[in-house]
């Protein structure tokens, strides 16, 4: 026979209260039940663990103090593990762990965050940043809940969601010619030094845009950073192309920073997010999909993406 977690919390309450009549007063349950337990215990480790003395109720034999240790740890683990997954029906008071594309870290995510705790209450978030290839990385081993990124190299799975897309634009400095263009090409930035988001992946997806149109510019600077890129470019450095700009209560552009819409129609990446839950997501990673996506559409295209009026109407996904 097997003892079960419920007959292990009856020989916690008897030994609690020495006597079998107190026990199933508490619990609620007959005598029967209380004395089954006993027998299954004491038929599986072989040992009598409860005395029975005649007018002073049960008492516990030094290998069932022994036994009772244990079953304190054991009935605690299983406490531990229903709170574990009250988590996944409840928003309030879970932990999410969040990967995202490496500028989304300052760029996006911290609003999010922000609408989140406001909706649902306080909720411990571990976000991880990383490029592509380490947010599929994570992704697969379990080590978020979800990714936000582009959907720019490899695909992230059957269970995504998408958002909105970001049509690719300029950085340029404020006092160049470009800068008060309504639409620039790339050939015409290919005529200057080209300060590069070095991240894999995206190197590839952004040098690839010139390829189609003229020949690749000559780079100036390689970066890993969103902020170095602004920064180099806010220095004369070269001009860039990015997608998502900065939403209005991250880190805003210096004066010395301009941003124009592209000329060419090109591929326009889409902002995703990626989970491992398919159909059957948690609470909590159902409730932060439908935030970021409520925030985008809010904030609207003029806020988040850099383009023409005319394509401005068909950046956003529907709701999820």
């Amino acid at each position: 026979m097997r003892l079960t977690y419920r007959q292990v919390e009856y020989l916690r309450e008897l030994a609690r209260h020495d006597s079998i009549a107190a026990a199933c007063k508490v619990l609620a349950i007959s005598q029967s039940s209380v004395l089954a337990a006993i027998d299954v215990a004491e038929d599986v480790t072989g040992t009598q663990l409860f005395t029975r003395r005649k007018g002073h109720g049960i008492a516990l034999t030094p290998a069932g103090r022994t036994f009772l240790i244990s079953a304190h740890r054991f009935l605690a683990s299983g406490e531990e593990f229903s709170r574990a997954l009250e988590q996944f029906s409840e928003t309030s008071g879970a932990t999410l762990r969040v990967g995202c594309f490496v500028p989304f870290g300052a760029l996006l995510i911290p609003p999010v965050i922000k609408r989140f705790i406001e909706h649902y209450g306080d909720c411990e978030f571990i976000l991880l940043e990383g490029d592509q290839t380490e947010l599929r990385s994570w992704l697969a081993a379990g080590e978020v809940d979800l990714i936000v990124t582009y959907d720019i190299g490899q695909e992230f799975g059957s269970s995504t969601t998408p958002i909105c897309k970001f049509p690719t634009h300029a950085l340029v400095h404020a006092d160049s010619d470009i800068a008060t263009m309504l639409a620039v090409s790339l050939k015409r930035l290919a005529e200057h030094p080209l300060v590069l988001l070095d991240l894999p992946e995206t190197r590839v997806y952004l040098l690839g845009l010139f390829d189609n149109v003229v020949n690749r510019p000559k780079i100036g600077l390689r970066t890993r950073s969103y902020e170095t890129v602004r920064s180099a470019v806010s220095n004369g450095l070269g001009v860039s192309i990015l997608n998502i700009k900065p939403t209005p209560e991250t880190i805003p552009d210096n004066d010395n920073l301009a941003r124009v819409p592209l000329l060419e129609r090109l591929r326009e990446p889409t902002l995703l997010v990626a989970d491992p839950y398919g159909d059957q997501k948690p609470a909590s990673v159902a409730a932060f999909i439908s935030v970021l996506h409520q925030y985008i559409t809010e904030l609207g295209p003029n806020q988040f993406a850099v383009v023409k009026p005319e394509d401005a109407k068909s950046l956003m996904f529907p709701a999820p």
